[in-house]
């Protein structure tokens, strides 16, 4: 344990830091989820509302730090692909 001020703050400011960052994954996979389920339901409506959501969802996990831009940029176009694929 920390005994020094400076490291029990920095504890306590990763701690919160690291809750964050678990509640915004997890809402981003349930958020995929939904897509994907829209998606197996063969739904387009839904799919295409969903889909919006997923993706202002990844670029704000970009955004944040939370994936890496490249890793959003693929998820999106894989499941841009998906949409595309109910479609047509």
């Amino acid at each position: 344990m920390a005994n020094i001020k400076s490291a029990k703050k920095r504890i306590k400011i990763t701690q919160a830091k690291t809750m964050r960052n678990t509640m915004l994954k997890s809402s981003l996979k349930t958020t995929i989820k939904k897509f994907e389920v829209a998606i197996a339901s063969k739904d387009a409506a839904v799919a295409q509302e969903n889909f919006k959501n997923v993706v202002k969802a990844l670029d704000m996990a970009a955004s944040k730090g939370i994936i890496h831009k490249n890793k959003a940029a693929k998820k999106k176009s894989r499941l841009a692909a998906k949409l595309n694929g109910l479609s047509a």
